[in-house]
């Protein structure tokens, strides 16, 4: 034993023997290679080592393994091919490109150095598979009982090969129903032309949008956005509205409803659903679609508009709609089963649906919503095609607003354009500047003007967002105290930062706001002043939120909720005795319909009148608790991934940049955190140049979905 062994633990010992042993097991089997190249039991060999080494899940070397028990004599490629694919599935992607395999797809991957160089890595697997498409396409296409072509019959084999010609696609073959099912319905729906009373929707758009943009400005300028997106929405199934942060998505989606109600002819009254995919999301969404309706009603009265005010009857709508619901909620979720309440042999009660934060619904989500929507119904999607898409595969809202900011109307949307909104929209709009966008861009608007980022974090979302790693840098030294930038040597900058340390050098909000509130409850036995109380500490601990990229490591959600919930504690802030302390903040992991929490809902806990430990939480002014004790699927959350704060906003944000994560920083994930941030952004980077690598790195999730309506794949 060697001196070095000497010093090692027990433990340490072990580990380091199975490792040498697994790698030594691993050559002897790369030794063995016989020269005709590799067998079907030899490649599944190789990619169970690269399960064992962490490189891919066991999960997809075992797909691997199920096709080669479904055909023996599986080609090699279609191992590696299925494998890969189980891999990007877990990423996000809904398929994988056969021409992504042409060459060892280390980009793809992005895996260490010696995943890719080393005896047993990528290049060293690819000199045994194919070298060209015919080559590939040839050796799927021979395993008949693992895969089929989408033109053949389907036998229940779990590959399916579609795509173009010269861009083959490889799916798993749930994904590739998901993906034929959205992409018709949605053209179908984008399609379905509604009988629209010109004359009546003009008076009522120039009633409900007055502010007419000035002459002489840009082609985004001179054209009210908001308004050519109500118009747009009233002529089809399917409406799609995008834009980022402060455009007024959900004030144009009010607007909207009012336009609707005011057209609508039928005996019924209208019925409208909100629906977001989170719990939070869905509560901003009622809460700002309520206070757009009041303002419309103020608008009216200040206008000294009866009619407007009376026919409508904008209180009606607002209580007629009722609490926005999550996705989930919506479609009638039940435990232990994928299958929903409301499908398509059991459709949703509705003719209006309003769904936000639409980025964040994922390929499967989409496809349950769509079965279960009725064909009359109307389908409003609104969302930030710029933002992080769901965690699960698939990108819907960014497959549908690639081109938006291109516009590419034809010439029946121009001229609708201008005679039900009176807007006229510059050549850089047109089909002919754009002649190859897909038929969806039709029912497609972005907006453009954002009133609430005009400063310098707006500056800066824009700069990230156009991958401007100059302008970013000059955002950062803009005056005032809006943006901040770190690069602390240890952790513990955040905990100065959640404490009110590092805050008050920086200014912004803390966490030292909402425990002051907690500390400071009100006299016992008085209900009303209870439920203030509550209130308040919730709405203080929405001022500020710390996000990361990752789970793990000394620079993820795990450690740095357990880092800040000790200098809390050290601090004098928090008591934290047992697991349902005073005070902690928890975000729901799992949705559980029985207690109407979902996930990602975030609450605190707190007592309630007899003192008894309450998961409180609010939406928009309601207020809901859990006991403790049901809470089974719940977290701290002093931190959160950025993932999880979709749908959010905080006045003071501080974003987390890890070292050693660079296959999960992307341009979208910083972009998606800026613009969580109301007042104030604090950048933490970990490491020298993390921001500039992820903003380098735009994510791009391979899809086929574009196909179904005259786009390109992805």
């Amino acid at each position: 034993m060697s001196l070095r062994q000497n010093l090692l633990n027990p433990a340490q010992q072990a580990h380091q023997a199975h490792t040498s042993a697994q790698k030594a097991a691993q050559m002897d089997w790369l030794n063995d290679l016989p020269a005709g190249g590799l067998s079907a039991a030899q490649t599944l060999n190789w990619l169970h080592g690269w399960s064992e080494m962490g490189w891919l899940r066991r999960l997809d070397s075992a797909l691997a393994a199920q096709l080669l028990r479904l055909q023996p004599d599986a080609p090699p490629a279609l191992l590696v091919a299925a494998a890969v694919l189980a891999q990007m599935e877990g990423r996000g992607h809904t398929c994988l490109s056969v021409n992504d395999l042409l060459t060892p797809p280390v980009t793809l991957l992005a895996w260490p150095a010696d995943a890719v160089h080393g005896p047993q890595g990528l290049l060293a697997l690819w000199a045994h598979l194919p070298a060209d498409r015919a080559g590939w396409l040839a050796a799927l296409r021979a395993a008949l009982a693992c895969l089929r072509d989408a033109s053949a019959p389907d036998a229940g084999q779990p590959l399916v090969l579609g795509g173009a010609a010269d861009a083959p696609l490889l799916y798993l073959r749930r994904y590739r129903a998901y993906e034929e099912r959205v992409g018709k319905t949605l053209l179908q729906r984008a399609q379905s032309a509604v009988d629209v009373p010109t004359a009546q929707a003009r008076e009522w758009l120039d009633r409900f949008f007055v502010n007419v943009p000035s002459t002489g400005a840009s082609p985004e300028e001179a054209t009210d956005w908001q308004k050519l997106a109500c118009a747009v929405a009233l002529r089809a199934r399917l409406s799609v509205i995008t834009g980022g942060p402060g455009t007024g998505k959900t004030y144009t989606a009010a607007r909207l409803l009012a336009l609707l109600l005011a057209l609508h002819e039928g005996v019924s009254p209208l019925r409208v659903a909100l629906a977001a995919p989170t719990g939070k999301a869905a509560a901003r969404l009622k809460q700002s679609i309520d206070g757009s309706l009041q303002a419309l009603k103020a608008q009216a009265n200040e206008q000294d508009n009866e009619q407007a005010g009376a026919t409508l009857d904008l209180d009606t709508l607002i209580q007629r709609i009722g609490a926005a619901r999550t996705l989930h909620s919506l479609l009638g979720a039940r435990p232990d089963t994928r299958q929903f309440q409301y499908h398509a042999a059991h459709l949703l009660d509705v003719d209006v649906l309003i769904v936000d934060e639409a980025s964040m619904v994922h390929l499967e989500m989409m496809d349950a919503l769509l079965q279960a929507l009725p064909p009359t119904a109307r389908l409003v999607l609104l969302g930030d095609k710029d933002q992080l898409a769901s965690v699960e595969a698939g990108a819907v809202l960014g497959d549908v607003c690639r081109d938006a900011a291109q516009g590419g109307y034809t010439d029946d949307t121009l001229r609708f354009a201008q005679e039900v909104a009176g807007q006229t929209l510059a050549a850089c709009f047109h089909a002919s500047a754009a002649p190859a966008l897909p038929a969806l861009a039709q029912q497609t608007v972005m907006l453009r003007k954002s009133r609430r980022f005009d400063g310098p974090i707006g500056q800066l979302a824009l700069a990230v967002n156009a991958g401007d790693a100059a302008q970013v840098q000059q955002a950062f030294a803009l005056p005032g105290k809006a943006l901040t930038a770190w690069q602390p040597e240890s952790p513990q900058a955040v905990c100065d930062l959640a404490t009110g340390q590092g805050a008050r050098a920086i200014g912004g909000a803390s966490y030292a706001d909402y425990l002051t509130c907690v500390n400071t409850p009100p006299m016992a036995g008085d209900l009303a002043a209870h439920e203030a109380w509550v209130k308040q500490v919730l709405k203080s601990f929405d001022r500020f939120r710390i996000l990361c990229a990752v789970h793990q490591g000394e620079w993820g959600t795990a450690a740095l909720n357990a880092a800040v919930q000790k200098a809390l504690a050290d601090a004098g802030w928090l008591q934290p005795q047992g697991e349902w302390f005073t005070g902690r903040p928890v975000m729901v992991t799992r949705n559980d319909t029985q207690l109407g929490v979902f996930n990602g809902d975030v609450g605190v806990v707190l007592p309630n009148l007899h003192k008894v430990p309450k998961a409180w939480f609010l939406d928009g002014e309601q207020l809901r608790s859990v006991s403790v004790a049901r809470l089974a699927h719940a977290e701290t959350a002093f931190v959160m991934t950025v993932h999880k704060s979709q749908g959010s906003e905080f006045e003071h944000t501080a974003l987390v940049l890890p070292p050693g994560a660079a296959e999960l920083l992307s341009r979208e994930l910083v972009y998606t955190g800026i613009t969580r941030a109301r007042e104030k952004f604090t950048l933490i980077e970990a490491q020298e140049g993390l921001l500039h690598a992820a903003i380098a790195r735009p994510s791009v999730r391979v899809s086929g979905l574009r196909q179904w309506w005259g786009g390109a794949e992805r």
